[in-house]
């Protein structure tokens, strides 16, 4: 048997006064919401932490203060068809009211419906109606000023009046044209009549020191511009293969010239580079001689900057072993880090030598040479390469029947060619770059052979 602290107990019920005499009472069941609001407005509120942005917070609880969910939720309120919600004013009435287009001169008189506080209006897209103005010329101005011998009075009002109708549509005007009364004219002689006479018409009416905006219509510059279309539409098949192949070499030529004035920067700049390496070499060498007896002991001589490679600086590194001073630099590449090793070898020189002040310094300076003369090795077997090839090309152009016979040229050429080496001996530095201002890269040499063979075929096929 349930006693009425049990009933209490399952309504959430406090004591009160009915705790005494275990009857619940009227007031307890009533006042029961208030007692679990009570109960819910106790509970601890958790304050937004510093530093937390409250979109950030806001994302962590909800307005019921409820832990995030651990699974994704969706709720049905976007897929819900909305009901209209209709207000409490009063229906405003509809009308069939009759209307009539002011851009329509015959008076046709239409129907609509529209509200009845519109009643009287003027019709809503009528401000849409623009219409072009076309300039009105007088007897006696036509007679003074735009008299043309190619032109009559009659046919210039025709035209006049069609620019009114069409609004300077010129394409409608033209196929509109009366071409049985008058005589036959282009859209650039009827555009060029209107223009000419609008221009002629403001410069009169204008008053005395106004800028006037003359409109000036270039109809010799419209038929060049028209003609010259007709001529790109009417091209043949073969016309436009030929012009793709055209401007396909033309970027060839361009990217060429790109290569050659690139890579007699780059030598350039090796050669110079070389200069001032051993003139610095021999300034140093003298002053070394020179301040020798007056060197301490603990003094380290500096490093003087490569040519070929750029060793890093150590000094404000720290603590660092002198064996990594011999480390070459990320910036060399593999394939000269080979050639290198093996120019070493053939010299009898060990990879790691004993790394002392005075080794470490020659060794760098023997690897940057070594460098300084791959990369020239480099550049001149390009340029043999493509005098080899140019070689080639001419010859097989002379065959073709293109150029003329080679009796006499390839002898000149090749003492040419000799006499210009002599004599490059004895020049500066310059002259070698006049020489070496085509080189080829290795990855360009098949695409060359295959582009002037593709040539030298195609030419051949011709008849």
């Amino acid at each position: 048997m349930t006693t009425g602290a049990d009933v209490r107990d399952i309504l959430e019920l406090g004591g009160g006064d009915s705790e005494n005499t275990g009857i619940i009472s009227k007031k307890d069941i009533i006042n029961s919401d208030k007692k679990k609001s009570k109960k819910s407005a106790e509970t601890l509120t958790f304050k937004r932490p510093e530093g937390m942005h409250r979109e950030v917070y806001a994302l962590l609880y909800s307005d019921k203060k409820d832990a995030p969910p651990l699974l994704p939720s969706d709720t049905t309120q976007g897929y819900r068809t909305v009901k209209a919600k209709l207000g409490c004013k009063r229906v405003r009435p509809w009308k069939w009211m009759p209307f009539t287009n002011p851009a329509r001169k015959d008076g046709a008189m239409f129907y609509h419906w529209r509200r009845a506080a519109e009643e009287g209006k003027d019709y809503p897209f009528a401000r849409f109606n623009k219409t072009v103005q076309v300039p009105v010329y007088s007897e006696q101005e036509y007679q003074m000023y735009l008299h043309d011998d190619g032109w009559t009075k009659a046919e210039t009002d025709h035209l006049f009046d069609l620019c009114r109708r069409f609004d300077l549509r010129f394409i409608v005007i033209h196929d509109r044209y009366d071409h049985q009364q008058f005589k036959k004219r282009s859209t650039e002689d009827l555009k060029e009549r209107y223009y000419g006479i609008c221009s002629k018409l403001s410069n009169i009416r204008a008053a005395p020191g106004t800028d006037l905006k003359l409109l000036v219509f270039d109809a010799g510059h419209e038929r060049r511009r028209k003609e010259q279309l007709e001529r790109l539409y009417n091209r043949t098949p073969e016309q436009v293969s030929e012009e793709e192949y055209l401007i396909q070499e033309l970027r060839k030529i361009e990217s060429r010239k790109k290569e050659r004035e690139k890579k007699a920067q780059d030598l350039q700049k090796l050669i110079t580079a070389a200069d001032t390496t051993t003139e610095m070499r021999r300034a140093e060498r003298k002053a070394t001689k020179k301040k020798l007896p007056q060197k301490k002991e603990t003094e380290k001589p500096a490093v003087p900057e490569t040519a070929g490679i750029k060793f890093p600086d150590f000094k404000s590194a720290g603590v660092t072993l002198r064996s990594q001073r011999m480390k070459l630099p990320s910036s060399v590449g593999q394939k000269k880090i080979k050639a290198l090793e093996q120019m070493l070898t053939e010299l009898g020189v060990d990879l790691n030598p004993m790394p002392t002040e005075e080794i470490v310094q020659m060794f760098n300076e023997l690897r940057s040479d070594l460098v300084l003369l791959y990369e020239l090795k480099q550049a001149f077997a390009n340029c043999e390469y493509e005098l080899q090839m140019l070689r080639h090309r001419y010859e097989a152009l002379a065959k073709a029947g293109s150029l003329g016979p080679l009796s006499g040229e390839g002898t000149s050429t090749d003492a040419h060619t000799s006499t210009g080496m002599e004599e490059g001996k004895g020049d500066g530095k310059d002259s070698i770059i006049d020489v070496v201002g085509a080189p080829l890269t290795p990855n360009s040499r098949k695409r060359r052979e295959s582009a002037s063979s593709s040539s030298s075929v195609k030419k051949l096929k011709k008849p």
